[in-house]
């Protein structure tokens, strides 16, 4: 009986030390890979750093309200736009203003469908309300406190706003493409 107690633990230490090879080949070869995924990010890194040429260090940009800031040399001429030096401290990475659509609003004028070629847009309603068309996603009034973002190249227009509207848009890259839409 001892003899067939011994076999039985010669078998079961026998199939443990295989579990624990296999489970260490499964180890090594769980760590070889994750090194090798490692090694393909660091390489990716490397190819992506050498291809994008390095942009200039950003500064600080700080801008304080002024009445005299807002100027009508924006993207429409029933707008003003304050700029708040996004663009300059960004090396145009981005841009951000404040904009005061001139009121009263004129449809004829303003609800033209068009797109613009960014890779971000963001507008934030500081001050009275707009009703915008976003394709796909209709007729909308945003009032104040309300934000969006716009995807690239979504077709869009403004159809309405108040006379004491103010909205914060922050775009990037700071200089793009604007296209007109027949409708």
């Amino acid at each position: 009986m001892a003899k067939k107690t011994n076999k039985k633990t010669k078998s079961r230490s026998a199939a443990q030390t295989a579990v624990k090879k296999r489970s260490g080949a499964k180890s090594a070869a769980r760590s070889s890979a994750r090194k090798a995924v490692k090694a393909k990010a660091r390489a990716t890194t490397a190819k992506t750093a050498a291809k994008k040429p390095a942009r200039p260090k950003q500064r600080i940009a700080i801008s304080h309200h002024r009445e005299e800031d807002f100027k009508a040399d924006g993207l429409r001429a029933y707008a003003k736009y304050r700029d708040l030096g996004i663009a300059a401290a960004s090396h145009g990475l981005a841009q951000a203003h404040v904009i005061r659509l001139q009121g009263p609003c004129d449809p004829a004028e303003v609800s033209k469908l068009h797109f613009h070629a960014v890779d971000f847009q963001m507008v934030y309603v500081l001050k009275g309300w707009v009703k915008t068309y976003m394709d796909g996603q209709g007729e909308t009034l945003m009032k104040e406190g309300s934000a969006w973002t716009q995807p690239p190249k979504i077709k869009h227009m403004i159809l309405d706003y108040s006379d004491d509207v103010e909205l914060l848009e922050v775009i990037l890259p700071a200089e793009f493409k604007t296209v007109e839409l027949k409708a």
